[in-house]
């Protein structure tokens, strides 16, 4: 299980996975996910390029060294990209995000361009105001607090939810299930709360890097128009658009996903 530590002010241990080798490419996951969304993906690039997998704080096996109201949030997670790839000594990346992690992506491209030479976002905010109603409630404090008072409610919720995220639901429901139990409640307000205020509409403009949107039509979590906003904002951006899937489409169409995503690295 590789792990480094961090520096502060964003101190903290960061659990990653690495396949394969060649030219570097970084993946991360969304909300209450974790590197193992990426498994198949990382499985299968790593033919071809170095691929790295990291943990978000509060997700997967990641945890900051000291938990404030600063340790989850957005911008928090793209200093922790940053540090990352300094730690590793990867001078530059593409870099491929799904759903919140693809906001996170986004950003390290406005942010830190001599860095990233591609960003693909999959399913992600531009505006967070396209989460759905119930994404937006997770974000205030109360209700995640009345989450964490009673956890099997939390789970069982989660449980039925997920089984329409993804053609396959139950695969979604154990995945979901089993990566929701290393969320703590900070982590699970603090990153969606900050998510749904981000909004990137006027920053993006400044991406001049080879840029992907993938988005999925039958999209429950991010409203799929947001293909429009990225196109409108980032003129240059190629945007794949997924008649047959949903908020995941490397586990709907997972080899048109992966062809899709490929012919981009490539390009």
């Amino acid at each position: 299980m590789p792990s480094l530590v961090t520096e502060p002010p964003n101190a903290g241990i960061i659990h990653y996975e690495t396949h394969g080798r060649g030219r570097p490419v970084l993946f991360l996951h969304g909300w209450l996910g974790s590197w193992a969304l990426w498994r198949p993906t990382i499985e299968a690039l790593g033919q071809q390029y170095k691929t790295y997998s990291i943990d978000f704080w509060g997700f997967g096996e990641s945890k900051p060294t000291d938990v404030n109201l600063e340790s989850f949030r957005v911008e928090t997670f793209v200093a922790m990209v940053h540090q990352f790839m300094d730690k590793l000594g990867i001078p530059k990346a593409a870099i491929v995000g799904h759903s919140m992690g693809g906001t996170v992506a986004l950003s390290m491209a406005i942010q830190h361009p001599d860095k990233i030479v591609k960003a693909c976002c999959i399913g992600s905010p531009i505006n967070g105001n396209s989460l759905n109603l119930l994404l937006k409630l997770s974000g205030n404090p109360a209700f995640a607090w009345l989450a964490w008072r009673f956890p099997p409610l939390l789970k069982l919720f989660l449980k039925v939810y997920s089984r329409f995220m993804a053609k396959d639901g139950k695969q979604m429901s154990d995945w979901m299930t089993r990566d929701v139990s290393y969320v703590t409640m900070e982590s699970f307000f603090q990153s969606i709360g900050t998510l749904r205020q981000t909004n990137l509409t006027e920053e993006v403009k400044k991406i001049t890097v080879p840029t992907l949107g993938m988005f999925g039509k039958r999209d429950i979590i991010v409203n799929p128009k947001q293909r429009f906003l990225l196109k409108a904002s980032v003129p240059h951006a190629q945007i794949v658009y997924y008649t047959d899937s949903g908020h995941f489409p490397m586990l709907d169409t997972p080899e048109k996903f992966l062809q899709d995503l490929s012919d981009f690295l490539r390009s």
